[in-house]
């Protein structure tokens, strides 16, 4: 059967600003037994382009993405100066 590689998004979540966090696994496999997984994270905001996420992820954004939490999002940033 030889090495298998597969790459899963595992983890989606939603933080306190709507924004979205995305954790692939990246998984090696030999005859079906796993060797190695790694992890690569992402982080989508709100008003952010979707067009290339996972449908699942498009899904959630698509849902809690209103245009009141976009607005809100966009005033946060804003107003959080350095």
């Amino acid at each position: 059967m030889g090495l298998t590689e597969k790459q899963i998004i595992d983890k989606i979540e939603v933080l306190e600003n709507n924004s979205i966090q995305i954790r692939k696994a990246n998984i090696i496999e030999k005859d079906g037994v796993e060797l190695v997984k790694t992890y690569h994270r992402h982080v989508i905001c709100p008003g952010d382009n979707i067009g290339n996420e996972d449908e699942k992820v498009q899904a959630i954004a698509n849902a809690i993405w209103t245009e009141e939490v976009i607005a809100a999002y966009q005033a946060l940033i804003a107003n959080n100066t350095l």
